[in-house]
């Protein structure tokens, strides 16, 4: 190997140099730090040019590290190979996750290729820093084997992405919900079931119950947290832990915890956490799931804002761009599409993980690799989008009042307050009448009832119906 190596590939000439693995000879370019093995998944892979996030990537070095400590303090790894390993993976730059990672997602099902890229680039790059011979295989991978080490970086990645991420972007969401809800607490409007009119309900009983049905999701994604913090680091092929001193799992944890700034520990079963990925599936259903509620606050927010003339027209979403190349002055509202988009990648992104789940065939799943890719590219963007869905569409809305309350007075379903006065039948009745005259039901009720005005205007107050209750009670 070549100690000395350009900065940027893309300005140097493509020369290469050889490389050897057990099956022979392969020319690798010279600028890269991999060696034989990733140039033959970049060759036998030429799939997707998706290549595993920089997130899985970060927690796979992380875990090399980790077990590098761990070794040296076991005593199976000479310090200065250690130090050399630990140095080399502290350097990682941004550039060399761009350039020196560029395995597609879709190769061996094990992830051994990924493994074997980072241990030869970290090889490479030791062995150039130090002088001294490192190993791929012999150092950097010593007491593990890419069956427990890609599972190990599922769960950290997605740990770590969860916690800084999706979570903290789940708090701000509450958060902006809650107190636009306090800000419209005397607004009353028609409410909806089947997108027909209903009982009153305010504007804030609708944002807080949307905040409420986040908080949920929030809960169930944290409800998850304690079985990702388990690891399968320490099983090595097949959960038996040959090749692995009987302390590696125990002091691996302990020195990757302390790396992340997580609490880790061996998983209760090295073979169940090499064989399935149960947990993964279970969070990704987390995430389906609130992808489920994004897409139903996002569209509610749709129905309300649509119009302005001919739809309900009850609010108005931030106007943001132009909406058409064709009719001037349209404005639509974007940001709740792109959230109800996003929505349906994660569903989809969910599929893809409940399939791959079930190929734990014996001893190990194969389908690793679009395991991490899908569950992490569905953290990554339910993130962003639940805080751009509070910040550029619920936080800035304004609210058509007057076009609220039309609606309101004119709403039949207002009758229903009079079932416990005067029975169902007759409500139905003045109900009818209302929506065949398109009168309000106050004047329908003042002419089919005994009751006063008075009386009437009580009982079909809808900020009063809006709080519940019995009439009268």
């Amino acid at each position: 190997m070549s100690d000395s190596l350009p900065e940027n590939p893309s300005e140097e000439p493509q020369d290469f140099r050889i490389e050897k693995d057990s099956l022979g000879e392969v020319p690798v370019p010279s600028w890269a730090h991999f060696g034989a093995q990733t140039q033959r998944a970049v060759d036998n892979f030429p799939v997707s040019g998706y290549t595993l996030p920089v997130e899985f990537l970060r927690a796979v070095v992380a875990i090399k590290k980790a077990a590098a400590e761990s070794n040296q303090h076991l005593g199976l790894l000479d310090g200065e190979l250690a130090v050399a390993i630990v140095r080399a993976c502290d350097g990682l730059s941004a550039a060399d996750f761009a350039e020196q990672f560029p395995v597609d997602v879709f190769q061996t099902g094990s992830g051994t290729s990924t493994n074997m890229n980072v241990n030869e680039v970290l090889a490479h790059i030791a062995c150039a820093q130090s002088g001294l011979s490192i190993g791929a295989n012999d150092h950097v991978n010593m007491s593990q084997s890419s069956n427990d080490v890609i599972p190990t970086a599922i769960h950290l990645s997605a740990l770590l992405a969860l916690q800084n991420k999706l979570l903290p972007a789940l708090v701000h969401f509450i958060d902006v919900v809650q107190e636009k809800a306090t800000s419209l607490d005397g607004v009353v409007k028609t409410g909806r079931t089947h997108l027909m009119d209903a009982v009153p309900i305010t504007l804030s009983q609708e944002l807080y119950a949307w905040a409420a049905q986040v908080r949920l999701c929030k809960a169930r994604v944290e409800g998850a947290l304690p079985r990702l913090e388990q690891l399968a680091q320490g099983g090595t092929a097949v959960g038996s832990g040959l090749n692995a001193h009987p302390r590696f799992a125990e002091v691996f944890a302990c020195r990757l915890s302390s790396e992340c700034g997580v609490s880790l520990r061996p998983a209760e079963n090295l073979f169940t956490a090499i064989a399935c990925q149960d947990t993964a599936v279970e969070v990704s259903g987390q995430l389906k799931t609130l992808a489920v509620a994004l897409m139903k606050i996002a569209n509610d927010l749709r129905w309300m804002n649509s119009g302005p003339l001919a739809g309900f027209g009850e609010i108005a979403l931030p106007a943001l761009q132009p909406g058409s190349s064709i009719m001037p002055g349209k404005v639509n509202p974007v940001i709740a599409e792109s959230v109800a988009m996003v929505a349906a990648k994660v569903m989809g992104n969910d599929t893809t993980i409940s399939v791959a789940g079930q190929s734990g065939n014996f001893q190990l799943n194969v389908m690793l690799p679009v395991i991490a890719f899908s569950l992490l590219e569905s953290i990554q963007i339910l993130a962003t989008s639940t805080r751009l869905l509070a910040d550029k569409a619920i936080a800035g809305f304004s609210v058509n009042e007057d076009r609220i309350q039309q609606a309101l007075a004119r709403n039949p379903i207002l009758v229903t307050a009079l079932n416990p006065v005067i029975g169902y039948g007759k409500a139905a009745e003045i109900a009818k009448a209302a929506y065949t005259s398109g009168r309000p039901v106050l004047e329908v009720a003042v002419e089919m009832t005994d009751l006063s005005r008075s009386e009437l205007e009580q009982l079909l107050d809808p900020a009063r119906l809006s709080r519940g209750g019995i009439v009268g009670g």
